[in-house]
C-alpha cells in the first residue's frame, strides 16, 4: 500500500460485556449533549436566565434530535424498506441517522418548547444553533470511527483506506472535512454571540448557521459516496436537495434580521 494514504481500521467498540457493547459513536453522540449543555448554561447565566428553563429546553432538544434524525433517515433515504418493516424504525442501534431530519426535529421541538416558554422561537434557535454546530463536530467524528459516510476515491495524500469496509482504494475522509467545518462554525457563532454580550439581532445566528452548515453540506456531497442506491442516477443527491431549502431559509432570515432592530434578551 502506498505511503501516501492512511489505512483506517479503528475498532468502533470501546469494550463489550457479553452481548452488550459500548461504542465510540454513542460516547461521542452523548458528548455533544454534555458539552452543549455546559456551553448553553454559560450563555443562560450570561443573560441571567434560570437554569430550569435550560433543563426543559435540553429535554425537548434531545428528543427532537434523536426522533428527527432517525425518522429523517428512514423516510428520506429508505422509505420503501421502513414502510415494509415499520418496527425497524425503532431499532436505532442498527444505525441510520440523518442530519436534515435532526434539523427538522429540532425545529419542531423548539416550536413546542416555545409554547411553554416566554422566549421567542428565533431567540431560542439563535442560541441553540451555537451548540448544534459543535454537536455536528462530535457526530461526524463518530461517523469516522464507524468508517461510514465517507467520500469517493481520491489521489490526495490524506486519503483514507477504510479497511473494515473492505475498501482497497483511498477515499476522501469527508467526515473530517465536515467535522472541521462544523467546529469552525461553532467558534464563529459563539464568538459573535459573546462579543455582542448576547444582544444579537433576532434570527441572525440561526440564519448564519443555516447558510454556512447547509451550503457546506451541499458542496461536500460532490465528493461523498451515495448513501443509498437510488441516488446514483440523480444530478443532485438527496443530501443536496434537502440542503437547498435550509440555505434559502437561512438567507431569508439573515435579510430579515439585518432589517430588524437589535433587541436585548
Amino acid at each position: 500500500m502506498s505511503l501516501l494514504v492512511i489505512p483506517w481500521d479503528f475498532d468502533p467498540i470501546i469494550f463489550s460485556i457479553g452481548s452488550f457493547s459500548v461504542r465510540w459513536y454513542g460516547l461521542l453522540f452523548a458528548s455533544s449533549f454534555f458539552f452543549g449543555y455546559l456551553i448553553m448554561r454559560k450563555m443562560f447565566l450570561n443573560e441571567n436566565l434560570k437554569e430550569e428553563l435550560l433543563d426543559r429546553l435540553t429535554i425537548y432538544t434531545v428528543f427532537g434530535t434523536i426522533l428527527g434524525a432517525r425518522l429523517g433517515h428512514c423516510f428520506f433515504y429508505e422509505p420503501a424498506y421502513y414502510l415494509a418493516n415499520p418496527l425497524e424504525v425503532l431499532m436505532i442501534w442498527h444505525g441510520g441517522l440523518a442530519s436534515h431530519g435532526a434539523a427538522i426535529g429540532i425545529l419542531i421541538a423548539i416550536w413546542l418548547f416555545k409554547k411553554r416558554s416566554y422566549r421567542s422561537f428565533l431567540w431560542t434557535l439563535d442560541r441553540l444553533v451555537v451548540v448544534v454546530a459543535l454537536a455536528g463536530f462530535f457526530i461526524r467524528m463518530g461517523n469516522l470511527v464507524n468508517s461510514e459516510i465517507y467520500g469517493v476515491e481520491t489521489t490526495l495524500p490524506w486519503g483514507f483506506v477504510f479497511l473494515r469496509n473492505g475498501e482497497t482504494a483511498p477515499k476522501h475522509p469527508t467526515q473530517i472535512y465536515e467535522a472541521l467545518a462544523y467546529l469552525a462554525i461553532f467558534f464563529l457563532l459563539f464568538r459573535i454571540y459573546w462579543n455582542k454580550k448576547g444582544v444579537v439581532r433576532e434570527g441572525f445566528l440561526f440564519g448564519l448557521f443555516l447558510v454556512l452548515v447547509f451550503a457546506f453540506r451541499f458542496f461536500i456531497e460532490y465528493v461523498k459516496e451515495d448513501q443509498v442506491a437510488f441516488e446514483a442516477g440523480m444530478s443532485l443527491n438527496m443530501g443536496q436537495w434537502l440542503s437547498i431549502p435550509f440555505v434559502v431559509a437561512g438567507a431569508g432570515l439573515l435579510i430579515y434580521s439585518l432589517r430588524k432592530k437589535v433587541k436585548a434578551g
